[in-house]
């Protein structure tokens, strides 16, 4: 329609198309226009690969300062709270005393509903001499100084400790039982101190470490680095030192990793104590810890506890045995009573609690004669050369006991005339310096094993001793018996009979001709002979 309409004007057909290829040519031009005009405008190479890298090192930028802030976060956080949770363990209430006070051990006058337990609090303990002093310690105003109170089981040394913390409601005190694995004591310090030994480090943010990677000694020494900022922000707002209890320090096995914990606890011990921080009470029944501790202490003290004086102990024995039976005894039995047992306090309280006490006294002492006999009895002369180690260290204890039991003869005879003695201090039992003990024993390495087993005690001034009234009177008897001392004579001449077929060689002369003889020179020319002689004929 188009070329005709062309036609009719009077243009050639030819012309359109040539006007076509014209625009169509003009088009193509304008298009290649365009494309090399993008093309022109696209960047580069060089420019898209400056692009990525920035835009990759923005990204990493973005996300090492979002972990940088979030780890810093972290460990302020994990630091902060660590911190706080530690200072709300020496805040006033102590899961020891509510232990106690469950046991009815401690008279709880201070629960939530302000009810009380019925059980007045002066009547409940008994008021040792050492109490005074136990509660200065405790109660921060004992400075300068770590305390060790040594004495022998059941004289109530861990009494006393509570009986001061419940005095301040455990205010500023924390306490702990020690035992023999120290991976036990790390968690017992973890609980006293509200502590998880956690490790505070970048790797934490990424996956949580768990507490037990490290060895039980380098946990410990982080708690205690812990309790060191404790101590320094408690110490501006209480403007008194905070006080850790660290109970039965004999549970602790006396080889490297013992000793090395003790040595641990004692420098910051000295630490502490030099800084006005914090007071370390530690609480022995055995000697072996005070000799662990004297080589490196500086500002130890040393308070001995022992049993009660004659009268605290009658009247301790009286005030129990009314609360306990509702009876009140007479004088005769009170001293019938200490006669036997003494003024040891875990005794007056199981006596105390009995219905007849003069028979469960017997029975204390029956106990004590029968607990050193099974651990220290001797064979005699018939005994066997295997157990020969074992009855070096039973007959090393008999010899001992002898000693002690003729030693309290000889006081029995001396001392009639000394009533107004014992009317004030009560029972002195016989003892010898540690140094004659062994020296009686002949051997320096039993005597701490026997105080550990509780067969004898060593005192803070380092005298050995039975360990307690009950035991002297159970030494008394076996030493008694018909024959004691022939048959201890026995195993001792036994001991030494092995001893000597030990160290005794045989010689054994052979390929000896009748006539024939050997020649044994001495060292200092000596001459010994060894001929074969002809037997003599028999009639």
């Amino acid at each position: 329609m188009r070329s005709f309409w062309l036609a009719a004007k009077g243009v050639s057909r030819r012309q359109p198309i040539i006007y076509y290829r014209r625009l169509a040519s003009s088009g193509t031009t304008k298009d290649k226009d365009a494309s090399e005009g993008a093309k022109s405008t696209e960047p580069s190479l060089i420019v898209r690969m400056g692009e990525s890298a920035a835009t990759t090192f923005a990204s990493i930028l973005v996300l090492g300062v979002g972990f940088a802030a979030a780890g810093f976060i972290y460990h302020r956080t994990y630091k902060a709270l660590v911190v706080r949770k530690m200072t709300r363990a020496f805040e006033p209430g102590d899961p020891v005393l509510e232990l106690a006070a469950i046991g009815h051990d401690v008279p709880n006058a201070h629960r939530p509903d302000g009810s009380s337990d019925g059980v007045d609090d002066e009547d409940h303990w008994v008021r040792r001499p050492e109490q005074e002093h136990v509660d200065a310690i405790v109660a921060g105003r004992e400075t300068g100084r770590y305390h060790l109170l040594l004495g022998d089981k059941g004289t109530g040394k861990s009494s006393m400790l509570i009986e001061a913390m419940h005095k301040v409601d455990g205010d500023g005190v924390s306490m702990l039982e020690a035992h023999a694995d120290l991976e036990v004591v790390r968690l017992r310090l973890g609980k006293a101190l509200d502590y998880e030994f956690h490790e505070d480090y970048i790797g934490g943010y990424f996956s949580e470490r768990g507490p037990r990677d490290t060895t039980a000694l380098l946990d410990i020494e982080r708690a205690l680095n812990k309790l060191d900022k404790v101590a320094i922000r408690l110490r501006r707002q209480r403007r008194r030192p905070l006080v850790l209890i660290v109970n039965q320090l004999h549970l602790l096995r006396d080889d490297d990793d013992g000793r090395d914990l003790i040595e641990l606890l004692q420098q910051r011990a000295e630490q502490w104590a030099a800084a006005n921080l914090v007071t370390v009470v530690f609480n022995s029944d055995d000697y072996w810890v005070y000799e662990r501790l004297k080589p490196l202490a500086t500002r130890m003290d040393v308070l001995a506890v022992g049993d009660l004086p004659r009268k605290q102990a009658l009247d301790a024995l009286r005030s129990y045995r009314r609360r306990y039976r509702g009876h009140d005894p007479s004088p005769d039995e009170l001293e019938a009573v200490y006669g036997r047992v003494g003024g040891r306090l875990s005794f007056l309280g199981r006596v105390a609690k009995s219905g007849d006490m003069l028979a469960t006294c017997d029975r204390i002492v029956d106990t004590e004669r029968t607990w050193f006999l099974n651990q220290c009895w001797i064979l005699g002369a018939e005994m066997d050369d295997d157990v020969m180690d074992q009855q070096k260290w039973a007959s090393a204890a008999m010899v001992l006991a002898q000693a002690l039991v003729d030693a309290d003869s000889n006081d029995d005879d001396d001392d009639d005339d000394d009533d107004d003695d014992y009317e004030t201090v009560g029972h002195r039992l016989p003892s010898f310096p540690l140094h004659e003990a062994q020296q009686i024993m002949t051997r320096s390495d039993f005597i701490r094993r026997l105080d550990s087993l509780g067969l004898f005690t060593i005192t803070s001034q380092a005298k050995v001793r039975a360990s307690s009234v009950p035991m002297q009177r159970a030494l008394r008897e076996i030493c008694a018996q018909p024959g004691f001392r022939k048959h201890l004579e026995d195993t001792l001449q036994r001991i030494n009979d092995i001893e000597s077929l030990g160290r005794t060689r045989e010689l054994v002369a052979k390929d000896l001709v009748l006539g024939g003889r050997y020649d044994i020179v001495g060292a200092k020319g000596a001459v010994a002979s060894v001929k074969l002689m002809e037997a003599e004929e028999k009639d």
